[in-house]
């Protein structure tokens, strides 16, 4: 299946307006199982070849331009090799260019996206090359540009841990949903505060985080994550009630995770 998709690749470079395919997701980080996913970043710069796409992908698959999945996922195919899934993911290098001279700088956005419950965060343009193994690249750019992201930027740590007093704003909104006893509002409040810590757990030890899924199961693991932060935050995500009393425990719980969290990532910063 390798040889068949380094053939992809090449293949795809060809393609006007390609620049180079990257490997992402699992299979890239060594951390698929056999019947994971591949992933292909095309990444194109200007007027993309649609139609010679489309010929590439075959008569069965649809192919999304750009634009064609949402403003940050951008568009691509699904296809499907010997019963395995092959994901085409569009990215517009030079948007990924600038992306990354905002990381630098400790400027980020979180776009809505489909796909992305809490929000697409624009870092995982940079996280993806950093964390991508380069398939195809004739010019030599995505060698370049995974070289330079290897080292995560100081200014978005900085700016993405500071970002946790969301968490905490969060709670009190959601403390605002408990009389009503507004099981959507306080449900989407407390998971939103939740998703915000993992992110800052992740930029505190410099370390990409490129989507929700699987994210918890590694801000466990990192240093900033207080006691039991994996275990306590899957009970306030599982079951958050339906009366004014539940939801208030909820909240008093996740208040008291997120100050911990907090706590713990302001003291590691100085």
């Amino acid at each position: 299946m390798r040889a068949i998709i380094e053939d992809m690749a090449g293949r795809l470079a060809e393609v006007p307006g390609v620049v180079g395919v990257m490997l992402g997701g699992s299979r890239a980080r060594g951390e698929h199982w056999p019947g994971s996913d591949w992933d292909l970043g095309v990444y194109y710069r200007g007027d993309l070849d649609l139609a010679a796409l489309r010929v590439l992908a075959g008569p069965e698959v649809e192919v999304a331009g750009p634009g064609g999945w949402g403003p940050w996922v951008n568009g691509g195919a699904w296809l499907r090799i010997d019963g395995v899934a092959v994901d085409w993911i569009l990215r517009d290098l030079d948007r990924v260019e600038r992306v990354w001279a905002d990381c630098r700088e400790g400027r980020y956005e979180v776009g809505v996206q489909a796909g992305h419950p809490l929000g697409f965060w624009s870092p995982c343009y940079a996280g993806e090359v950093a964390l991508g193994k380069v398939l195809a690249d004739p010019s030599g750019e995505l060698a370049d540009l995974r070289r330079r992201t290897a080292v995560y930027p100081e200014p978005l740590r900085e700016a993405l841990t500071a970002a946790a007093w969301e968490a905490e704003f969060l709670v009190d909104a959601a403390a605002k949903g408990v009389a009503g006893a507004d099981t959507l509002y306080v449900s989407l409040c407390l998971s939103r505060a939740v998703g915000v810590l993992v992110q800052a757990v992740f930029a505190e030890d410099r370390r990409w985080c490129l989507n929700e899924k699987g994210a918890l199961a590694v801000a466990e693991t990192l240093p900033a994550a207080p006691a039991g932060f994996g275990p306590r935050a899957r009970r306030l995500l599982g079951a958050p009630g339906e009366t004014s009393e539940s939801l208030a425990a909820m909240v008093a719980e996740t208040r008291a995770l997120v100050g911990e969290t907090v706590a713990v990532l302001r003291s590691r910063t100085g």
